[in-house]
């Protein structure tokens, strides 16, 4: 029997060597292909400056929303409900560009205007979703707290009745978009456990002022928030659910993105490295002709490629109503150790250039220090999947 005729050699993409984007749908390809062209003709050009400046780049924010980015996945209220590996997309693209772009995305749309979705009344729902996706309103989330962002349960931040009102007092921090924020989704103890609350900016009593000198995510608002007595309306509570179950369920659509976001910041960093060993001439030859680079790249693209399989799984199974969290921590887990180290190997290989703002390398390294542990840390999942293995808590 004659072996079969072999193929000619195709070139791969080096940023897609198992061809994923050939399992996404027409409509899923649409949306990467628009999302990728905002980033490389608005975000790309302003973001050095930005991350240098440590300022957000707010006039993005009319972009971001024409493209239907802010809240996504919701049906309706003028959102476009578009389906999970849609919103993975959207993040993967966002965060080649900068973790602070696709943060500012992340916690609007996982973070604020889901819960308001899932958990608020309809007078709520139409109050805020239609403008949070047009951008009019910037949301925050109210949970990690000065003591310690691991342990949520221990939470500090208080709300009690009085009359029909509840009087919030407390403090958050490490807060997303907080102080440009127009409203704060903010979790507060109380008598029946953990409840939501939409606090509006400007109510007395409730600050919100910027953290500055961060070497981490500059070209993202981070602040504290401050609840000194303040009152906010029985309407103003989110009743569809009470305790950890709400805030963490937020977390769960933010990490899920995170998990698709980190993999675009590491196709910068590979992206950038294969033109520069290219260009790059040391004794006598390119380093790109030289083993010891060669292996290293080949070995991001392997972090890489496992990354994608694992979230384009991970999407589907959403899309199916089938996740459960304990996935979404290996993929947050996993991925965000993939970027951080393919980053650093990154900086490392460009050299004394690896140091400089003119590289993207040193800029993703430093953004995914945050990354990394922000929405759980590495240690958090790591016991996740453990306690899902042996059926014990070793919180």
């Amino acid at each position: 029997m004659a072996a079969p005729a072999s193929k000619k050699h195709v070139a791969l993409d080096p940023m897609d060597l198992y061809r994923v984007r050939s399992l996404l749908t027409e409509d899923e390809q649409m949306v990467q292909d628009s999302v990728a062209r905002l980033v490389d003709e608005q975000v790309l050009p302003v973001i050095r400056e930005c991350f240098e400046q440590h300022r957000f780049p707010k006039e993005l924010v009319p972009e971001l929303a024409a493209l239907g980015l802010l809240g996504s996945s919701i049906d309706g209220y003028g959102c476009a409900g578009l389906n999970a590996v849609s919103y993975g997309l959207i993040c993967q693209e966002l965060e080649r560009g900068d973790s602070g772009i696709r943060s500012f995305v992340s916690v609007q749309s996982s973070l604020c205007m889901y819960p308001i979705h899932a958990f608020g009344t309809e007078e709520q729902k139409q109050k805020y979703l239609p403008r949070m996706a047009k951008g009019e309103l910037i949301g925050c989330f109210g949970l990690t707290e000065p003591h310690g962002g691991s342990d949520p349960a221990n939470m500090k931040t208080h709300a009690k009745k009085r009359g029909k009102d509840w009087v919030i007092n407390g403090a958050k921090m490490w807060i997303t978009n907080g102080a440009i924020a127009d409203l704060c989704v903010a979790w507060a103890m109380t008598d029946e456990g953990i409840r939501g609350f939409i606090v509006e900016k400007g109510t007395r009593g409730f600050s919100a002022p910027e953290i500055e000198n961060k070497f981490s995510l500059r070209a993202s608002v981070t602040s504290a928030l401050f609840f000194d007595n303040v009152v906010v309306p029985e309407e103003q509570m989110l009743p569809g659910v009470a305790g950890l179950r709400g805030p963490l369920s937020c977390l769960t659509q933010a990490r899920y993105g995170i998990g698709w976001g980190v993999i675009g910041a590491a196709q910068a960093c590979l992206a950038q490295l294969i033109d520069y060993t290219k260009s790059r001439v040391l004794f006598g030859r390119p380093l790109a002709e030289t083993q010891a680079i060669q292996i290293r790249l080949a070995d991001m693209a392997r972090r890489i490629t496992t990354a994608q399989l694992l979230s384009l799984q991970l999407g589907r199974l959403k899309d199916k109503g089938e996740m459960v969290p304990s996935q979404v921590s290996l993929a947050k887990w996993n991925n965000c150790r993939m970027a951080l180290d393919i980053a650093r190997d990154a900086r490392d290989m460009l050299g004394g250039a690896g140091i400089s703002a003119e590289y993207a390398p040193i800029r993703h390294m430093l953004n995914l220090e945050s990354v990394i542990t922000y929405e759980g840390t590495e240690t958090v999942h790591q016991l996740t999947i453990g306690r899902e293995l042996t059926g014990s808590n070793a919180f």
